[in-house]
Formats: C-alpha cells, structure tokens, sequence
C-alpha cells in the first residue's frame, strides 16, 4: 500500500483537526490548549507542523516555532526534520505529513495539524496529487521566460491547456512555468491536477481570524522580537547553506542584504515587517476561499471553548455534508462567526 492510495488514515479513528489561519494568530497556542482538552476528555492528542519553514533545522528564530516550554506540553511532529540545505516540496511534505497522520492513528493518537501555509495545509488532508518537481525542464522554462517573455510561455500553455490558462492568467510566470512542467513532464493537462476542496480523510477544520490592525501590531512585536533573539546571527551562520526553497522564507534574504550593505538593519527588519504582514493577507485569502474552514475569531474571550465545541459537533457527525465541500449554515467565513451562532445551530 501507498500512502497516497484510499485508506492510507484510519477511517475509524477520530477525524484528524487542522487549525489554519495567517502567521502570527494564535493557531500553535489553540492547538495546545485543544489537545489539553482532548487529553482531558480522554483523548490523546499530538501536534503535527504543516509549516512549510518550519521543517528546516537551525532555521528556528526567523521561522517562529513553537518555544521549548510548548513543544514540551504537548508532543510536535514534522518540526526539525530536515537540514536547511535540503530542497522541500510539496510533494515531499504531503508523503511525510500522511506518514504521520497513519503513525499516530496506528497508535490512537488524534493528529492536529497546525500551520498557516496554505497549499501544504491542504496536501495533507485533501485529494491532490502532486507532480514531483523538474528542475532541468524548469530552468530550461525559466531561461526562456527571461529570454523570450512571459507572454510567449503563456501563448504555449494556453494551446496545451486552455483551462489551466484561463485560471492562471498571463502575468503569473511562476505559475505558467509550473503548468507547463508537469504538462510536458507528464503528458497530462494542469487543470487536471489543480486543487479542488474535497477532503482524503475525515477532517474538520478550525480557522483563526484576527482584526487587520491587531495582526499588523502582533507581526510588529514578533519582529522585534526577532531582532532580539538574535535573527541576524542566525541568518548569517546560515547562508552559506539555505536551500533554494529554504532561502524563500521571509527575513533571511532581506537580513543579507543588510550584512552586504545593501540596507541599514533598521530597513532590513521594517521590509521583514511588512512582507509579513503581506502574506498574512494572502494566507486569508487562500484559506478565505474554503467553504469548510469553520472561523473563530482569534481576539474572542471562548477561543478555546469556541474550538472545542467545534470538535465535538463535528465528531457528533453535523459537519458531514460541510466536509464534504457542500456549503450550509455551519460553515462560517471569514469575520462572521461568534460563539452564540455555533451553539445555536
């Protein structure tokens, strides 16, 4: 058996929780105080990262992982796994997180998935299969898109793909050269393989919201707090070995343009700030579009009773038809969802 065939969880065991939501809301704090509960219910929990950063050893400070005091509370899987020089997909990370979804189920421990990014959340619990990365044939794409325009590799797609054009559109290069490699890589159409919301295992999940400017103020505070703990020393011991896709994660390119003089510190940590606060709003966005995110606002006093009784209706079976991508009334979007409302339905 593979772990991307049906029935790679175990359909009886309690559906598995993931918590999502934008960077700096909360979600590793809920995901504690939730398992507790669980524990106290007689439920055995443990945490599973779905951080696409957070995976990389050493990289520990510019990622914000969990403190030492909270991976001792409850016990966290798919942090430090990896060497910051190793490449990571996702394709790689949803065979890793399913493989442990199915070690914890084997040993009755409920999985709850923590992390705000948003395609790799969605790996690990959805039904989409990945094509592992070409990178020869990506260079070669990327080599022409520089050469030749973005608009003669969208003219491409658009004959081989139509629909996948259409989703795409013509100034999104990243995307046009990522359609085309797997059309040529696999013979088969991107649309195909685009993502749809319907779930590979019983899940339920939980979405933290939280009011624009309170988030901007908590990615502020968390930045400066990253200068404090020393972000700079730590970028700079490991330069000479990030990874193509380690190097992504936002701060470390902009604190070695500040060690190569390119900007004061200051700059350096105000550009982190904001580029935060930027993919803040695009992880609402992307988790914004899924109908079966049930939303908490993060700023409530019953946060956590407000999780809890989540849970409990969806193990009880009234998300069923939610979960499976059909919108009803306890499907709750982004900024809408109280307390009162849940209880009542």
């Amino acid at each position: 058996m593979t772990l991307l065939e049906d029935h790679w969880f175990i359909e009886t065991e309690p559906r598995v929780i993931s918590i999502v939501g934008p960077t700096a809301s909360g979600k590793t704090a809920l995901a504690i105080h939730l398992a507790q509960q669980l524990e106290a219910a007689g439920q055995h929990c443990e945490i599973v990262n779905q951080d696409a950063y957070q995976m990389y050893r050493q990289m520990t400070i510019g990622t914000a992982k969990p403190s030492a005091e909270e991976l001792s509370q409850v016990p966290h899987h798919l942090i430090d796994v990896i060497n910051p020089d190793e490449v990571m997909s996702v394709a790689r990370f949803q065979t890793m997180a399913r493989a442990c979804i199915h070690d914890l189920q084997v040993k009755h421990i409920r999985p709850i998935l923590v992390g705000g990014s948003g395609l790799y959340a969605r790996a690990a619990i959805d039904q989409l299969d990945f094509t592992e990365q070409n990178l020869d044939l990506r260079s070669q794409l990327e080599e022409r898109a520089h050469r030749e325009g973005t608009g003669v590799l969208f003219q491409e797609l658009s004959l081989k793909d139509p629909l996948a054009a259409e989703k795409i559109g013509p100034s999104n290069t990243r995307r046009i050269i990522r359609a085309l490699e797997v059309i040529i890589t696999t013979g088969h159409s991107y649309s195909a393989s685009l993502p749809t919301y319907q779930y590979a295992l019983p899940c339920v999940q939980i979405g933290l919201d939280i009011d624009r400017t309170v988030l901007d103020q908590i990615i502020d505070r968390r930045t400066h707090l990253m200068r404090d703990l020393g972000f700079v020393q730590e970028a700079e011991k490991l330069r000479p070995i990030l990874s193509v896709t380690a190097i992504k994660a936002i701060g470390y390119q902009q604190i070695f343009d500040y060690l190569d003089g390119k900007m004061s510190e200051d700059d350096a940590f105000a550009v982190i700030s904001q580029k935060t606060k930027r993919l803040a709003r695009k992880q609402m966005g992307w988790f914004g579009r899924d109908p079966r995110i049930h939303w908490i606002n993060g700023e409530s006093s019953t946060v956590h009773e407000q999780a809890y009784r989540i849970v409990q209706l969806a193990d009880a079976g009234s998300y069923d038809k939610s979960d499976l991508g059909v919108v009803s009334p306890t499907v709750r979007h982004l900024g809408s969802f109280t307390h009162e409302d849940e209880v009542n339905d």
